[in-house]
């Protein structure tokens, strides 16, 4: 695994939307969906609106390796499940900080519960 570079990080976090595509048992990409996407750290995480059953969430964890493009970024990563309590909370504060000018009929299941138990770390590859 490598890095984020400060650039990537930048570019990505001041991006409102990203585009993930996660890859199928033959390392092609499948279709793109656009969600949102925070920073955490060095760390770049996003969440399913839907929660586990969505169907790209589903598509990410079955392989765990997507592409995403974000901010003129475009990467393939690898997808870890994140479920530090903490680190929820962080990541809540920050897509509240973020997206905050966002009706709550958005925001507001993004930091649900339902979001939370669906959220994955990007690790560059």
């Amino acid at each position: 695994m490598t890095a984020w570079t400060d650039d990537e990080l930048s570019r990505i976090e001041g991006a409102d939307e990203l585009e993930i595509s996660p890859l199928d048992g033959n390392g092609k990409p499948g279709k793109a969906t656009t969600i949102w996407v925070v920073r955490d750290g060095d760390d770049l995480y996003v969440r399913a609106y839907r929660g586990r059953g969505g169907v790209w969430f589903r598509a990410a964890t079955a392989h765990h390796e997507g592409r995403i493009s974000s901010g003129g970024v475009t990467k393939h990563v690898s997808l870890s499940e994140a479920d530090d309590p903490a680190l929820g909370e962080r990541l809540d504060a920050a897509y509240r900080s973020k997206y905050g000018h966002y009706s709550a009929a958005y925001l507001d299941p993004m930091v649900a519960e339902n979001a939370r138990d669906a959220t994955l770390r990007l690790l560059p590859r």
